[in-house]
């Protein structure tokens, strides 16, 4: 009988932590509705436990608010306000696993996320990179691809005056590398 952990090349279990270093939060929105505005949060930090049967696995992952860059300066300062982020009051985005099935041979995760102050379930559509030796000796690491979408105005997040001229669907992306030594 073929498991989960079996379809997966090199499965291992353990506690795994995010390398922020090599890994990458990104988001894309709507900008007027014609165009698209890339960003990303530059500091994410969060553990992977792995399961004998990868289904029962967990994710936790934090992410700085205050980290948000879309390559300008004046707009990341205006995001960090009250109108979307509100990084004073709100200095941390979370994501706790719930849950993780497969359907139609793609694992998806389900979670809570909370960003300012609000939870809602989310699910990651999710790809495994694989899980190989790391740079160092008895350094090992996997690697994960996911993304979802949500809706801003589900979690407060309005844009005050320039609300109207972004999109409330907002793509996320997530390329994680962790490691275990």
């Amino acid at each position: 009988m073929t498991t989960h952990a079996d379809r997966i090349p090199a499965y291992q279990t353990g506690t795994w932590t995010i390398d922020p270093v090599h890994s990458d939060v990104s988001f894309v929105v709507r900008h007027l509705g014609v165009t698209r505005v890339r960003g990303t949060f530059d500091h994410v930090e969060g553990t992977i436990v792995t399961h004998e049967d990868p289904l029962q696995s967990e994710v936790t992952a934090v992410i700085q608010t205050s980290s948000v860059n879309t390559r300008n300066d004046m707009r990341d300062d205006h995001v960090r306000t009250a109108d979307f982020l509100d990084v004073e009051k709100y200095p941390e985005m979370t994501f706790k696993s719930t849950g993780i099935r497969v359907k139609d041979d793609v694992y998806l995760i389900d979670g809570d996320l909370t960003l300012r102050g609000v939870t809602r379930p989310v699910t990651l559509e999710t790809e495994v990179g694989g899980f190989g030796p790391g740079m160092q000796e008895g350094h090992t690491v996997v690697g994960f691809s996911a993304s979802t979408e949500i809706n801003r105005s589900d979690f407060g997040v309005t844009g005050g005056t320039a609300g109207a001229a972004v999109s409330d669907k907002i793509k996320i992306t997530l390329d994680i590398e962790a490691g275990r030594s």
